[in-house]
């Protein structure tokens, strides 16, 4: 399986202006504009006001993983967290989607640092700026009788007033299944139910910061960054995870967004060159070629 070294390609900047989608012939608007590229800065889940939350905090200087004793995991789910949390505690990546070129589910995906969003009239579309990775929402749709898995599950959706509500089953497993970045495994029971809604300039940039003072910046940047001279209002996507093989209860968090400066995208590929800290991987090299 492929090493995951980053190598990162300027894209031409797409749907940053945040401008009204057109409505297409014989339909409405979408009730709110959420069109153009987001970004956070963080990897960490915002905790729930009440209620179970994610069962640990990304922090990036313990490097801890995820708490093994957290009541709402499963016996055999806590029991992979440990041993994923012991193996981050002895300076070892456990295998998971990001390092091994996989694609991610959600909420998992949330720890991408930016997206775009793309609104039509009958989906809603997600870009992510790590892998290429896109998931397309199918509107005032219906989850059919048999779901065929796939990487991102099948995907619907509708407003409610000014507020995108996604229902996502029929996770495909794969390899590394991660329902987050604290080593949570998901099975194929798992149920994600997301809520996207339009936030206050200042209310945004208080919760970004905030997460930021209580989880930590990332440890190696994405190449994601906000527009600090955009006052316009932010996202936010409040998830609910349900998933009666890995969980004991559903839990929370949200995760916030605000307007992006820029698009740069993150390619997973063997690539020694770390384009976003000027440098070079270090690996095995000889004093003279061997044929």
């Amino acid at each position: 399986m492929a090493l995951r070294i980053p190598a990162i390609t300027m894209i031409s900047l797409i749907a940053l202006t945040g401008a009204a989608v057109p409505a297409p012939s014989g339909s409405s608007a979408p009730p709110m504009d959420m069109s153009g590229a987001w970004s956070r800065l963080t990897f960490g889940f915002e905790p729930p006001a009440s209620g179970p939350g994610p069962i640990g905090r990304y922090n990036n200087q313990s490097n801890a993983g995820g708490n093994f004793n957290n009541p709402i995991l499963k016996p055999g789910a806590a029991a992979i967290v440990k041993q994923r949390s012991e193996m981050l505690r002895r300076g070892e990546d456990y295998p998971n989607p990001s390092l091994n070129c996989y694609p991610m589910a959600s909420p998992y995906i949330f720890r991408v640092q930016e997206m775009q969003v793309i609104q039509k009239r009958d989906e809603v579309i997600f870009l992510f700026m790590q892998d290429h990775q896109v998931r397309r929402v199918k509107l005032n749709a219906q989850h059919p009788t048999k779901v065929t898995p796939s990487w991102y599950g099948d995907s619907i959706g509708h407003y409610e007033g000014d507020t995108l509500v996604v229902d996502t089953i029929g996770y495909k497993l794969g390899p590394f299944p991660l329902a987050d970045q604290f080593g949570s495994p998901f099975s194929e029971a798992l149920h994600v139910v997301e809520r996207y809604r339009m936030i206050d300039y200042e209310v945004a940039k208080a919760l970004q910061e905030r997460n930021i003072r209580e989880q930590g910046a990332v440890a190696t940047e994405q190449a994601a960054f906000v527009d600090e001279n955009y006052k316009g209002k932010g996202l936010r996507i409040e998830f609910t995870v349900e998933d009666p093989k890995v969980f004991n209860t559903p839990w929370s968090a949200s995760v916030t967004w605000r307007k992006a400066g820029g698009w740069v995208e993150n390619v997973c590929a063997e690539n020694i060159n770390e384009y976003y800290i000027n440098g070079v991987t270090k690996v095995p090299q000889a004093d003279k070629p061997d044929f």
